[in-house]
C-alpha cells in the first residue's frame, strides 16, 4: 500500500509540475518543510515561471489556518521576515521561492506535516488583465533540515 501511495505522490507531483495558470504559469519542484509536533509553521518553496508575465497575489492550503507570501532580508545586519502582498513574476525568467528568500508561509498548522506526505496548495495569480485566477499544486514534504530542491545532476 505504501508503495502505491508514492507512486500516486509521484504522479500528482508530476502533473503539479504542468498545471498552469491559462497554461502560462509553470511551477517546478513544489515542496514543503516537515514540522515537528507543535511547530505551528512551515515553508512552502518551488520554482515559478510565467511565461506572460504575472502576479503571484496570494495562497491557500488545507493544512494552514494563515498562508501568505513571505520574503526574508537582510536588514541592518539582521535578516527579517515579513508578509507581501505580491510577488511579480516577469515574463519568462523563473522566480525562486526558496528558503533564505521569498517563499509560502504556512502558519496556524492543524497538524504535523512529515516528510513524505503530500500537501495541497492554491496558489492565486492575478494576470495582466488583473483577473485572478488559482493553480493547484501538490508539494512534496521533505526533512525538516531541508535546504533547497532535490538536486538533479542533469540540469544545468
Amino acid at each position: 500500500m505504501k508503495a502505491v501511495h508514492r507512486i500516486l505522490t509521484f504522479a500528482l507531483l508530476a502533473l503539479s509540475a504542468t498545471t498552469g495558470f491559462a497554461a502560462d504559469i509553470e511551477i517546478k519542484a513544489p515542496w514543503v518543510r516537515g514540522t515537528v509536533a507543535g511547530q505551528m509553521a512551515t515553508g512552502a518553496f518551488m520554482e515559478v515561471t510565467s511565461k506572460a508575465g504575472a502576479t503571484l497575489v496570494g495562497a491557500a492550503s488545507p493544512v494552514a489556518g494563515v498562508t501568505e507570501i513571505h520574503e526574508m532580508k537582510m536588514d541592518g545586519g539582521v535578516m527579517k521576515m515579513r508578509a507581501v502582498a505580491r510577488l511579480d513574476l516577469p515574463a519568462g525568467k523563473p522566480v525562486i521561492l526558496g528558503p533564505g528568500g521569498y517563499h509560502v508561509m504556512l502558519m496556524n498548522l492543524k497538524q504535523t506535516i512529515k516528510p513524505g506526505d503530500s500537501v495541497p496548495l492554491t496558489l492565486q495569480f492575478e494576470g495582466k488583465d488583473k483577473k485572478v485566477e488559482m493553480v493547484e499544486v501538490v508539494a512534496e514534504v521533505r526533512d525538516l533540515t531541508s535546504k533547497a530542491p532535490a538536486a538533479n545532476p542533469h540540469q544545468h
